[in-house]
Protein backbone atom coordinates (compact mmCIF):
# COMPACT_ATOMS: atom_id res chain seq x y z
CA UNK A 1 0.00 0.00 0.00
CA UNK A 2 1.17 3.38 -0.95
CA UNK A 3 0.60 6.30 1.38
CA UNK A 4 1.51 10.40 0.93
CA UNK A 5 4.99 10.31 1.60
CA UNK A 6 4.77 13.14 4.57
CA UNK A 7 1.87 10.52 6.28
CA UNK A 8 4.40 7.50 5.71
CA UNK A 9 7.64 9.14 7.38
CA UNK A 10 4.67 10.17 10.22
CA UNK A 11 3.60 6.73 10.72
CA UNK A 12 7.70 5.65 10.03
CA UNK A 13 8.83 8.01 12.88
CA UNK A 14 6.21 7.38 15.00
CA UNK A 15 6.58 3.58 14.82
CA UNK A 16 10.03 3.88 15.23
CA UNK A 17 9.99 6.23 18.83
CA UNK A 18 6.47 4.03 19.88
CA UNK A 19 9.20 0.97 20.15
CA UNK A 20 11.98 2.42 20.85
CA UNK A 21 11.20 4.60 23.56
CA UNK A 22 9.09 1.73 24.78
CA UNK A 23 12.04 -0.59 25.18
CA UNK A 24 13.24 1.86 27.33
CA UNK A 25 10.49 2.52 29.05
CA UNK A 26 10.54 -1.16 29.68
CA UNK A 27 13.48 -1.79 31.61
CA UNK A 28 13.78 2.18 33.09
CA UNK A 29 10.37 2.46 34.64
CA UNK A 30 9.34 0.81 38.15
CA UNK A 31 7.11 -2.84 38.37
CA UNK A 32 7.43 -3.35 34.86
CA UNK A 33 8.11 -7.27 33.91
CA UNK A 34 11.60 -6.25 32.48
CA UNK A 35 12.81 -3.85 35.10
CA UNK A 36 16.85 -3.71 35.43
CA UNK A 37 16.95 -6.84 32.48
CA UNK A 38 20.61 -5.85 30.70
CA UNK A 39 19.34 -2.51 29.54
CA UNK A 40 22.10 -2.32 27.16
CA UNK A 41 21.16 -5.32 24.93
CA UNK A 42 17.28 -5.22 25.85
CA UNK A 43 18.00 -1.42 24.46
CA UNK A 44 20.29 -1.19 21.64
CA UNK A 45 18.69 -4.38 19.94
CA UNK A 46 15.15 -3.22 20.36
CA UNK A 47 16.17 -0.33 18.23
CA UNK A 48 17.69 -1.83 15.95
CA UNK A 49 14.62 -3.72 15.16
CA UNK A 50 12.62 -0.59 15.44
CA UNK A 51 14.11 0.73 12.67
CA UNK A 52 13.84 -2.27 10.80
CA UNK A 53 10.13 -2.23 10.96
CA UNK A 54 9.34 0.91 10.49
CA UNK A 55 11.67 1.51 7.08
CA UNK A 56 10.02 -1.80 6.13
CA UNK A 57 6.16 -0.48 6.32
CA UNK A 58 7.45 3.00 4.77
CA UNK A 59 9.96 2.49 2.09
CA UNK A 60 7.84 2.46 -0.99
CA UNK A 61 5.93 5.44 0.25
CA UNK A 62 8.53 7.58 1.21
CA UNK A 63 12.09 6.21 1.08
CA UNK A 64 11.70 6.00 5.05
CA UNK A 65 14.38 8.25 6.34
CA UNK A 66 12.50 8.79 9.18
CA UNK A 67 15.61 11.09 10.32
CA UNK A 68 16.38 15.04 9.24
CA UNK A 69 20.08 13.55 9.35
CA UNK A 70 19.49 11.03 6.60
CA UNK A 71 17.14 13.57 4.69
CA UNK A 72 20.11 16.22 4.82
CA UNK A 73 22.89 13.62 4.45
CA UNK A 74 20.77 12.95 1.08
CA UNK A 75 20.16 16.52 -0.20
CA UNK A 76 23.89 17.12 0.13
CA UNK A 77 25.38 14.34 -2.12
CA UNK A 78 21.95 15.29 -4.66
CA UNK A 79 20.00 11.87 -4.02
CA UNK A 80 17.26 14.04 -2.39
CA UNK A 81 15.71 17.22 -3.17
CA UNK A 82 16.04 19.97 -0.75
CA UNK A 83 12.53 21.27 -1.22
CA UNK A 84 11.26 18.23 0.69
CA UNK A 85 13.18 18.83 3.12
CA UNK A 86 11.30 20.79 5.15
CA UNK A 87 8.25 18.59 4.95
CA UNK A 88 9.96 15.56 6.00
CA UNK A 89 11.52 17.03 9.03
CA UNK A 90 7.97 19.03 10.47
CA UNK A 91 6.68 15.32 9.83
CA UNK A 92 9.81 12.90 11.44
CA UNK A 93 9.19 15.14 14.34
CA UNK A 94 5.51 15.24 14.65
CA UNK A 95 5.84 10.96 14.27
CA UNK A 96 8.29 10.96 17.12
CA UNK A 97 5.84 13.36 19.18
CA UNK A 98 2.96 11.23 18.59
CA UNK A 99 5.55 7.44 19.26
CA UNK A 100 6.51 9.35 22.31
CA UNK A 101 3.10 9.60 23.96
CA UNK A 102 1.75 6.61 22.60
CA UNK A 103 4.45 4.64 25.02
CA UNK A 104 3.34 7.45 27.60
CA UNK A 105 -0.13 5.76 27.36
CA UNK A 106 1.06 2.34 27.08
CA UNK A 107 2.87 2.28 30.31
CA UNK A 108 1.02 5.09 31.94
CA UNK A 109 0.90 3.18 35.64
CA UNK A 110 4.16 2.76 35.60
CA UNK A 111 4.90 6.44 34.85
CA UNK A 112 2.86 7.46 37.70
CA UNK A 113 4.72 4.77 39.77
CA UNK A 114 8.29 5.88 38.91
CA UNK A 115 9.40 9.19 41.01
CA UNK A 116 12.45 9.74 39.42
CA UNK A 117 12.23 12.39 37.44
CA UNK A 118 15.46 11.65 35.05
CA UNK A 119 14.00 7.91 34.50
CA UNK A 120 11.13 9.67 33.38
CA UNK A 121 13.23 12.16 31.14
CA UNK A 122 15.33 9.19 29.50
CA UNK A 123 12.43 7.35 28.34
CA UNK A 124 11.61 10.16 25.84
CA UNK A 125 15.07 11.72 24.73
CA UNK A 126 18.75 11.33 25.49
CA UNK A 127 21.08 12.39 28.11
CA UNK A 128 25.12 12.50 28.49
CA UNK A 129 26.77 10.20 30.65
CA UNK A 130 28.96 12.26 31.58
CA UNK A 131 28.11 16.38 30.40
CA UNK A 132 30.79 17.66 28.42
CA UNK A 133 28.86 19.86 25.68
CA UNK A 134 31.91 19.38 23.40
CA UNK A 135 32.42 16.01 23.67
CA UNK A 136 29.04 15.08 24.03
CA UNK A 137 28.41 16.86 20.52
CA UNK A 138 31.41 14.89 19.13
CA UNK A 139 30.15 11.88 20.02
CA UNK A 140 26.54 12.38 18.50
CA UNK A 141 28.34 14.17 15.42
CA UNK A 142 30.42 10.83 15.03
CA UNK A 143 27.75 8.43 15.39
CA UNK A 144 25.12 10.26 12.99
CA UNK A 145 27.98 10.15 10.38
CA UNK A 146 28.42 6.66 10.59
CA UNK A 147 25.07 6.30 10.12
CA UNK A 148 24.24 8.51 7.19
CA UNK A 149 27.26 7.74 5.60
CA UNK A 150 26.53 3.78 5.58
CA UNK A 151 22.78 4.79 4.52
CA UNK A 152 24.25 6.66 1.17
CA UNK A 153 25.92 2.99 -0.14
CA UNK A 154 22.46 1.46 0.81
CA UNK A 155 19.67 3.59 -0.70
CA UNK A 156 18.65 3.24 -4.46
CA UNK A 157 17.09 5.74 -6.79
CA UNK A 158 13.65 6.58 -8.05
CA UNK A 159 10.72 7.11 -5.26
CA UNK A 160 7.73 7.88 -6.37
CA UNK A 161 5.97 11.12 -5.29
CA UNK A 162 2.44 12.32 -5.93
CA UNK A 163 2.57 9.79 -9.15
CA UNK A 164 5.70 11.17 -10.37
CA UNK A 165 9.11 8.94 -10.87
CA UNK A 166 11.84 11.72 -9.84
CA UNK A 167 15.43 11.18 -9.09
CA UNK A 168 14.81 10.88 -5.21
CA UNK A 169 16.89 8.48 -3.25
CA UNK A 170 15.15 6.19 -0.53
CA UNK A 171 15.32 3.06 1.28
CA UNK A 172 13.83 0.11 -0.21
CA UNK A 173 12.36 -2.90 1.86
CA UNK A 174 14.82 -5.06 1.46
CA UNK A 175 17.24 -2.36 2.69
CA UNK A 176 15.08 -2.41 6.28
CA UNK A 177 17.70 -5.40 7.79
CA UNK A 178 20.90 -3.75 6.56
CA UNK A 179 20.20 -0.36 7.80
CA UNK A 180 18.69 -1.84 11.63
CA UNK A 181 21.78 -3.52 11.68
CA UNK A 182 23.58 -0.31 11.07
CA UNK A 183 21.52 1.14 14.10
CA UNK A 184 21.78 -2.00 16.10
CA UNK A 185 25.81 -2.12 16.06
CA UNK A 186 25.51 2.06 16.33
CA UNK A 187 23.93 1.83 19.46
CA UNK A 188 26.43 -1.31 20.97
CA UNK A 189 29.60 0.69 20.12
CA UNK A 190 29.17 4.38 20.34
CA UNK A 191 25.92 4.66 22.36
CA UNK A 192 27.16 4.44 25.67
CA UNK A 193 28.08 8.24 25.99
CA UNK A 194 25.07 10.01 24.92
CA UNK A 195 22.15 7.44 24.68
CA UNK A 196 22.72 7.70 20.85
CA UNK A 197 19.98 9.85 19.55
CA UNK A 198 21.62 10.05 15.98
CA UNK A 199 18.36 11.71 14.78
CA UNK A 200 17.21 15.49 15.44
CA UNK A 201 13.64 14.66 15.47
CA UNK A 202 14.33 11.21 17.84
CA UNK A 203 15.27 13.48 20.66
CA UNK A 204 13.91 16.92 19.98
CA UNK A 205 10.30 15.35 19.39
CA UNK A 206 9.74 13.23 22.48
CA UNK A 207 11.57 16.20 24.66
CA UNK A 208 8.82 18.54 23.42
CA UNK A 209 6.13 15.82 24.12
CA UNK A 210 7.47 15.52 27.51
CA UNK A 211 7.38 19.20 27.79
CA UNK A 212 3.36 19.04 27.61
CA UNK A 213 2.86 16.11 29.82
CA UNK A 214 0.99 16.70 33.22
CA UNK A 215 4.01 16.26 35.44
CA UNK A 216 5.41 17.99 38.70
CA UNK A 217 9.27 18.72 38.72
CA UNK A 218 10.06 17.93 34.77
CA UNK A 219 13.21 18.43 34.15
CA UNK A 220 13.12 18.33 30.25
CA UNK A 221 17.33 19.50 30.08
CA UNK A 222 16.53 21.74 27.34
CA UNK A 223 20.26 23.18 27.72
CA UNK A 224 21.15 19.47 26.43
CA UNK A 225 18.95 19.69 23.97
CA UNK A 226 20.66 21.45 20.83
CA UNK A 227 23.08 18.65 20.93
CA UNK A 228 21.43 16.06 19.82
CA UNK A 229 19.82 18.47 17.02
CA UNK A 230 23.01 19.75 16.01
CA UNK A 231 25.54 16.93 16.53
CA UNK A 232 23.46 14.73 14.15
CA UNK A 233 23.06 17.62 11.78
CA UNK A 234 26.44 18.07 11.30
CA UNK A 235 27.56 14.60 10.68
CA UNK A 236 25.21 14.18 8.41
CA UNK A 237 26.27 17.11 6.40
CA UNK A 238 29.91 15.36 6.69
CA UNK A 239 28.99 12.40 5.73
CA UNK A 240 27.26 13.51 2.71
CA UNK A 241 30.82 15.41 1.95
CA UNK A 242 32.86 12.61 2.69
CA UNK A 243 30.79 10.78 0.26
CA UNK A 244 31.24 12.89 -2.57
CA UNK A 245 34.80 13.17 -1.97
CA UNK A 246 34.89 9.45 -1.95
CA UNK A 247 32.76 9.62 -5.69
CA UNK A 248 34.81 12.30 -6.77
CA UNK A 249 38.21 10.13 -6.54
CA UNK A 250 36.43 6.52 -7.89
Amino acid sequence: MLMHPLIAEFIGTAILILLGAGVVANVSLRKTYAENQSPLVLITSAWGFAVFVAVYITSKSSGAHLNPAVSIGLAVVGKFSWSLVPGYFISQTAGAMFGSWLCYLTYLDHYKATEDENTVRGTFCTAPAIRNFKNNFLTELIGTFMLVFGVLFIVGPNIEISGSEIQNFGLGSLDALPVGILVWVIGMALGGATGYAINPARDFGPRLMYQLLPRKNKKADWSYSWVPVLGPITGSVLAGMAFLALEAIA
